[in-house]
């Protein structure tokens, strides 16, 4: 067999496959009934005739963003690639990191050399992460709000905003005489009594590095710099994790809130704590719907002593049978 047949026989085989490639793209966009044009319609993920409405494919995969633009700019501003971008890190999550295991790609381990290196390679990453005092600062900040948010079982969302506060007090150089751990202890009881999710001063005094007087004075002054609005704590906000702690049930619970109610249109709740007045309306709510509850039980959950709940316990019942009927 000569060079030039093979040639030929080679030219053949191209041109039948070139010929079955286009008769297979035109299956593809031609409907198989009507011979009508196929269109792809993305919000069922199917394939359809435009003309008889056939479905030729379905189950396809949307590979789209799951975001909408209505113009260049939006589109731009909404193009991402990698992790989201998060106020809880100091460099807001865009450096790399190193990890720990001393292993490949494929799950070997390191030489000794390559342990070495490694090792020096993390050191020097570590020291570019935080290269001036201002961003040790902040990382030291953050490990701490997140450590005591953990402890106190608070949502992201009082994470990212007691960040925000943090981040805007180092900025405006609130921090001068007063310590890392007061600054990011007082933004997170700002963050969680602006989100409705207050913990007491006490709870997070008892997870914070700092006593309680200097986390409410470092309060005071962080939200007074920086003009917050934060609300009055409600003493209803309170209920929900009391009861849920105590294991009582939603009449108790329903009960509790009416009690508060009912002493906030008689204004009996007027220049009381928040906290007391709530563990007393769980208390009294378990005794009037017959669940057994202690004093001293109500008292540990909601970190106040016994007396504050039989004082106003007492106030709560005197102002449910005061209120018009």
């Amino acid at each position: 067999m000569t060079d030039s047949t093979i040639q030929t026989q080679s030219e053949e085989r191209r041109q039948a496959e070139s010929e079955t490639a286009t008769e297979t793209a035109t299956e593809r966009e031609q409907c198989p009934e009507c011979g009508g044009r196929l269109v792809s319609d993305a919000e069922h993920a199917e394939t359809v005739c435009a003309d008889c409405a056939l479905v030729v494919d379905e189950g396809e995969i949307d590979r789209g963003p799951e975001w909408r633009a209505f113009d260049a700019a939006e589109k731009d501003e909404k193009s991402r690639v990698g992790a989201p971008t998060t106020n809880m890190m100091h460099d807001q999550g865009l450096s790399t990191n190193i990890g720990w295991q001393d292993k490949d790609a494929y799950g070997r381990s390191l030489s000794s050399r390559q342990r070495q290196k490694m090792q020096r390679l993390r050191k020097w990453n570590e020291r570019f992460r935080t290269r001036d005092s201002k961003e040790r600062n902040l990382k030291q900040a953050l490990g701490e709000i997140d450590r005591m948010a953990s402890a106190l079982g608070l949502p992201d969302n009082v994470r990212e905003t007691s960040s925000v506060i943090y981040r805007r007090a180092l900025e405006e150089d609130l921090l001068p005489g007063r310590s890392i751990e007061g600054v990011a202890t007082a933004s997170l009881y700002a963050a969680a009594r602006q989100a409705g999710t207050p913990r007491s001063l006490d709870e997070i005094s008892a997870v914070s590095r700092v006593e309680k007087d200097e986390v409410a004075r470092t309060y005071r002054y962080v939200i007074r710099e920086l003009g917050l609005e934060v609300q009055p704590a409600d003493p209803e906000s309170y209920v929900p994790r009391f009861a849920s702690e105590l294991e009582l049930s939603d009449e108790t619970e329903r009960r509790a809130r009416s009690l508060l109610s009912t002493a906030k249109e008689s204004g009996a709740h007027s220049g009381k704590s928040p906290v007391g007045l709530a563990a007393a309306a769980v208390y009294a709510a378990a005794l009037l719907t017959n669940e057994k509850v202690t004093q001293n039980e109500v008292g540990e959950v909601a970190s106040i002593s016994e007396v504050t709940i039989r004082n106003r316990y007492k106030e709560l019942l005197e102002a449910e049978e005061g209120a018009p009927a």
